[in-house]
């Protein structure tokens, strides 16, 4: 990913966290069951709060809570790896959905690994490691969701 500057980058990761917004809403506003709903809406929630953290630091005000945020090792299930990507569409059945928030999870990650290579404060550096770890804990709740999704249909 050629970028000019910093800059450009947090331009990028915001607009990805923006997208990312807009598809948890959707699957929340189509999915029936309530609790799969909340999730998407919880999920929805915290990319909107990425957005922010990433548009905060833009403006060199990054956020100060952040600074206490324990960071540690989440688990990587690697289902994602053997996932191809998948355009979401309406009416996908459960186990397609949880194949393609997986793989969007694991492409953020990626992202914020690169990202924090390029870190140019100790603020920037920390906020994209808080933002790696959150895009892992998504991840691994969405792999394992779909292990548990597969067994249930018998693999």
């Amino acid at each position: 990913m050629p970028f000019e500057n910093f800059k450009a980058i947090i331009d990028f990761a915001i607009e990805k966290e923006k997208q990312a917004v807009v598809f948890y809403e959707q699957l929340s506003e189509e999915e029936s069951m309530s609790g799969v709903k909340e999730m998407f809406k919880d999920f929805a929630e915290d990319e909107r709060k990425h957005q922010t953290y990433l548009e905060n630091l833009e403006k060199g005000n990054v956020d100060k809570n952040l600074a206490n945020y324990s960071l540690e090792w989440i688990p990587d299930l690697k289902r994602s790896d053997y996932v191809v990507e998948m355009e979401y569409k309406r009416g996908m059945v459960y186990g397609d959905i949880l194949k393609i928030a997986m793989k969007r999870e694991e492409m953020a990650l990626k992202l914020y690994n690169e990202l924090l290579k390029k870190a140019e404060t100790k603020e920037s550096e920390k906020l994209l490691k808080i933002l790696c770890q959150e895009e892992a804990k998504h991840k691994l709740v969405f792999e394992t969701m779909y292990d548990d999704y597969m067994a249930s249909m018998g693999d």
